[in-house]
């Protein structure tokens, strides 16, 4: 799956890659046998970050360098900043980040330090930061690389057609997967979508998105037949889904009503078991 092709038709100079991808499909037994059904793992660690991001990051980095970005940003809990940071040091763009003062992972935290991020520490939640990244780029003209970017989208759209490959194009029941700010639900549910209108796979796999249960506004929408859009003050100890406005909201809303989808919670105390 080239990008060039597929994703930035006509674009002119350089790809801002790592590479990225290519990323194993896990059998491991003790899993099945926990859950109690066949599971196979998608072992997104194995990018150059540690982070599926890097394969959204290598679109929208490269679309940054097409329009003649000055500098780009986002908002983060840690790992969209790291992504960025790498991506934006291969292309020689300066980085911003604004992550929630003391709700960021240490290690993700040296990253930045090590790309050599700009990176501001905000008193408030992640949903503050992205409201105050998404004014300064309007007011500032630095380019935005938080989920709400499509071409953010497009490159994670790769993580299920690359599954689906590996799979020999036979789709799985169902793809889990954790939910905080929605991007990836998006990208699947469009991956999935797209592949079977191209006829690479005969049915769509079902999505199961999973939220932690103090941060779970969109559960909360599932729930009421997603009659009206939830926020919530978001609480949990997994940083990188502690999120209570998703910006990729009606994306995913379209994701789990075209895949016949579920979203559900789980407890602070499951998520650490």
């Amino acid at each position: 799956w080239r990008f060039r092709e597929l994703i930035l038709p006509g674009l002119d100079g350089e790809l801002i890659t790592y590479p990225e991808g290519n990323t194993p499909l896990l059998e491991r037994r003790a899993v099945s046998a926990w859950v109690g059904g066949d599971v196979l793992l998608k072992h997104e660690g194995f990018n150059p970050t540690g982070s599926f991001k890097d394969r959204g990051m290598t679109v929208g980095v490269t679309h940054a360098r097409r329009l003649g970005a000055r500098a780009v940003a986002c908002a983060s809990t840690g790992n969209t900043a790291a992504s960025m940071g790498a991506y934006a040091a291969l292309a020689g763009l300066p980085a911003v980040a604004l992550v929630p003062a003391g709700h960021v992972a240490l290690g993700k935290l040296t990253q930045l330090a090590a790309y050599g991020v700009r990176t501001l520490a905000v008193r408030g939640d992640f949903d503050a930061c992205l409201a105050l990244a998404r004014e300064s780029a309007e007011r500032l003209g630095v380019y935005l690389l938080n989920s709400i970017n499509p071409f953010r989208i497009e490159g994670q759209k790769s993580i299920v057609l690359e599954l689906l490959q590996q799979l020999d194009w036979e789709p799985p029941d169902w793809i889990v997967v954790p939910a905080g700010n929605l991007g990836n639900t998006g990208a699947f549910g469009k991956a999935l979508r797209e592949a079977c209108e191209w006829g690479l796979i005969p049915r769509v796999s079902r999505i199961a998105a999973v939220q932690a249960e103090g941060a779970a506004p969109f559960a909360s929408s599932f729930r009421e037949g997603f009659a009206r859009r939830h926020r919530v003050a978001a609480q949990t100890v997994a940083s990188a889904i502690r999120i209570g406005d998703p910006a990729s909201y009606d994306r995913a809303v379209r994701a789990i009503r075209d895949t016949d989808g579920v979203v559900t919670t789980v407890t602070d105390a499951e998520i650490l078991e």
